[in-house]
C-alpha cells in the first residue's frame, strides 16, 4: 500500500482554532475573534488541511501547531508515489461541471467514490445554466440521479439558491476541473469569500498563485459557522485513491452493493468469472458496464501502488 494519510496527532493543551487556508507548507488558523493567525506545523511527518481542529500556541505575531484533533474524514488523493490532501472533517463532497467545459466524467466518478469511502454525502451541482444549452448537458447527469446522488442546477452569475439550500448546516469541500466557476459560486454563497480572498493570499504569500491555494470560508451572518462551511479547492485532473483496498473500493460503488458476495468466488473480479453476479446484473441493464470497469481500475491501481511500496 502507499504511504497511510497523514495520522491525526493528539490535541495538546493550547489555543483552540480551526485551519481555514493552506498553501504548501503555509496554514492560517481561525482562532476566533483575534481573527486568522498565520502558522507553522514542526516537523515533516504532519501535514494540515483545511477544515482540521487543532491547537495552537501563539509566538509572537504568529502561532504554531501542536496539535491535531481526531479527523472524522479525510479527502485525498495517492498514488504509489505521492499523496495529497484535499480537506478535512468534511461532510458532504460538491462536484461541479458546466457546459462550457469538458467533463471528465472518470474523474467525476472518482470524486463520488472517494466520498463515499469517506462517508460523506455527495453533490453534483450543474453550473452557469444561464448558457445556451445547458438544458441538454443537465440531462447527460440523469444515471447519477437515478444513483440517488442530488444533481443540482444553478447559476453561479444569477442565481445560486438551490445550491445553497443544500449547503446549509454542512461542512462542505467544492472539487471540480479548472474553469467550472468554483470560485464564482463560492464568492456567491458565502458573503465573506470575495473580502477574505486578499488578505488570504497576503498572508500565505501565494500572490498570483492564490488558485493554488485551499480556504474555508464560513457560511451565513458575517461569515459565522452556524451556518456551517465551504471549502474552495484547486482546479484537479487526477484523483487517485490508491489509499483504499479492493473491499472498501467495491463498497463506495452503491450501485454494486447489492451484489456483494453473492458471486461464486469470493476474490471475484466481476470480469469474465463464471457465476459473476456484478456481470450478471450488467446483461441485464441493472448496472453501467463502466462503472465496473472503473471499479477494477481503481483495484489494479491500489494493487500496483502496494507492490510498488514493497519494492522500495
Amino acid at each position: 500500500m502507499p504511504a497511510a494519510a497523514p495520522h491525526s496527532r493528539a490535541a495538546s493543551p493550547g489555543r483552540p482554532g480551526l485551519v481555514v487556508a493552506t498553501h504548501r507548507r503555509h496554514y492560517l488558523v481561525d482562532v476566533g475573534d483575534a481573527g486568522p493567525l498565520e502558522c507553522q506545523l514542526k516537523g515533516r511527518t504532519l501535514t494540515l488541511a483545511c477544515g482540521d481542529r487543532v491547537q495552537i500556541e501563539p509566538v509572537g505575531p504568529r502561532g504554531i501547531v501542536v496539535g491535531i484533533a481526531p479527523r472524522s474524514s479525510l479527502l485525498y488523493r495517492s498514488d504509489a508515489w505521492r499523496e495529497k490532501i484535499v480537506a478535512a472533517n468534511v461532510t458532504q463532497v460538491i462536484a461541479l461541471v458546466a457546459p462550457d467545459v469538458p467533463v471528465d466524467e472518470h474523474l467525476l466518478n472518482r470524486w463520488i467514490v472517494a466520498a463515499e469511502a469517506e462517508r460523506c454525502r455527495f453533490v453534483l451541482a450543474v453550473n452557469k445554466t444561464d448558457l445556451a444549452g445547458s438544458a441538454r448537458f443537465l440531462e447527460r447527469f440523469a444515471p447519477y440521479r437515478t444513483l440517488g446522488y442530488p444533481v443540482v442546477a444553478v447559476s453561479a452569475l444569477h442565481d445560486p439558491s438551490a445550491l445553497a439550500a443544500w449547503l446549509t448546516g454542512q461542512r462542505s469541500v467544492m472539487i471540480g476541473q479548472s474553469g467550472m466557476g468554483k470560485s464564482t459560486l463560492i464568492n456567491a454563497l458565502a458573503p465573506n469569500a470575495a473580502a477574505a480572498t486578499g488578505s488570504i493570499s497576503t498572508a500565505l504569500r501565494s500572490g498570483r498563485h492564490t488558485t493554488s491555494a485551499t480556504t474555508l470560508y464560513r457560511l451565513g451572518a458575517q461569515g459565522s459557522g452556524e451556518s456551517g462551511w465551504v471549502i474552495d479547492s484547486p482546479g484537479m485532473t487526477l484523483f487517485g485513491l490508491a489509499h483504499y483496498g479492493a473491499a472498501a473500493l467495491e463498497h463506495a460503488f452503491v450501485d454494486l452493493r447489492e451484489f456483494s458476495g453473492t458471486c461464486r468466488f469470493r476474490d471475484c473480479r466481476h470480469d469474465r468469472e463464471p457465476g459473476c453476479a456484478v456481470q450478471a446484473a450488467i446483461l441485464a441493464g441493472r448496472v453501467a458496464a463502466q462503472r465496473v470497469a472503473l471499479l477494477r481500475t481503481l483495484v489494479d491501481e491500489s494493487a500496483a501502488a502496494e507492490r510498488a511500496v514493497r519494492r522500495r
